[in-house]
């Protein structure tokens, strides 16, 4: 990001610990000739870090070595709603994981609501679990519930519960399992950039109800303000567990406000696409009148409108089988008296170009990494 920052005609400073946007400072004493050679090679350095996200078959960068498997535990894995799609993918690897290290599951649904949170936590502790697994909310707004957990013992791990990937201090749970939201965040604006040969027309949306949604929405924003020949256009806030109810209104909304200047949508997940893609159909948008770009996931909805071009071209997809499988050897770890990892896997942007490899071609990232016979080493399981 230096060469951006240096580059650049206008400043665009971000906190990180918070990803809190600041404000951007116009650069004086610039004149006309330098201003578009400083455009220019933004555009070059912003381009090299796109195609560095897109390319295929990343290597892997996780542990070759931890403790064998710590067999016969019981596990609950508590969701904050099973109706997003990444969560459920997730799921679905975290159960993968847990037959070949000799786990048993048991899976709770939040519904995306506060009460569901604190009844199916209850539920969960109730089931006497050796280990506990939340997937989505806020580890910090959660931490009264947790603690019962860890009163007890019971390790915790997390998916996507604070801004951070790591270890999420002030709370109970040892490892937020995630690729790092800021970068994720970084990479889907300057797509929007790159594509827009910086004139984009943007609208974020975002989800105010959780910290990771805010930093993921604060940094795109902050990309594209610092961007001179960019605009923009809001941050929309449209709770997740409320899309299908609220996106199409929202959609049309935008587009009687905006018109033409709306040139790109970006989101912290593919959900909101799922339910504003219909309307921009139905109000007989050609397919490239408007994109969309996701800072997150990757599901199989999105793939499949990448593969075909209606409006979406881009999703940060996250690994989110493999990151199942880290899951459970965080936790495994955890079992075994020993740390967690800390990994955080490289991110990874799916576009029409690359969207055949890596698992691309059943519709999901996958990373053709050998991540699966990788933990089965670890784990001493056949």
């Amino acid at each position: 990001m230096k060469g951006l920052l240096v580059h650049w005609a206008l400043a665009c400073v971000q906190s990180v610990a918070v990803a809190q946007v600041v404000a951007v400072t116009p650069v004086s004493g610039v004149s006309a000739a330098d201003s578009s050679d400083a455009v220019k090679a933004y555009l070059a350095d912003a381009r090299r870090v796109v195609d560095t996200a897109a390319r295929a078959g990343a290597a892997w960068t996780g542990p070759r070595s931890g403790p064998r498997a710590q067999p016969g535990k019981r596990i609950a894995l508590v969701n904050e709603d099973l109706r997003n799609g990444g969560i459920l993918a997730v799921d679905e690897g975290v159960l993968e994981a847990a037959k070949v290290i000799g786990w048993s599951v048991k899976v709770f649904d939040s519904g995306g609501t506060l009460e569901g949170r604190k009844k199916m936590l209850a539920d969960a502790l109730a089931s006497r679990p050796d280990g506990l697994i939340i997937f989505g909310g806020d580890a910090h707004a959660l931490a009264p519930w947790l603690k019962p957990f860890a009163d007890g013992g019971i390790p915790i791990v997390g998916w996507h519960v604070t801004a951070q990937a790591g270890p999420v201090p002030g709370t109970p749970v040892a490892m937020n399992v995630s690729t790092d939201p800021l970068e994720v965040a970084r990479v889907t604006a300057l797509a929007a950039i790159v594509q827009s040969g910086g004139h984009a027309g943007v609208v974020v949306f975002t989800d105010t109800n959780y910290e990771l949604p805010m930093a993921k929405a604060n940094a795109m924003a902050a990309v594209v303000r610092g961007c001179t020949g960019c605009t923009l256009l809001e941050v929309r806030d449209v709770p997740i567990s409320r899309n299908a109810e609220l996106m199409p209104g929202t959609t049309r909304e935008l587009l009687a406000r905006h018109g033409k200047r709306w040139t790109h949508a970006l989101a912290i997940n593919d959900i909101y696409f799922d339910y504003a893609a219909p309307v921009l159909t139905q109000a007989a948008l050609p397919s490239n009148a408007l994109s969309m770009l996701s800072a997150g996931d990757g599901s199989e909805s999105a793939f499949l409108r990448i593969r075909k071009g209606t409006f979406q071209t881009g999703t940060v997809a996250e690994p989110l089988n493999l990151h199942g499988w880290q899951l459970v050897d965080e936790m495994n770890r955890l079992f075994a008296g020993e740390h967690v990892t800390g990994t955080v896997f490289p991110v990874h942007l799916v576009t029409a170009e690359n969207i055949d490899a890596d698992g691309g071609d059943r519709l999901v990232y996958d990373p053709a990494n050998g991540y699966r016979d990788i933990y089965r080493r670890i784990w001493q399981r056949p």
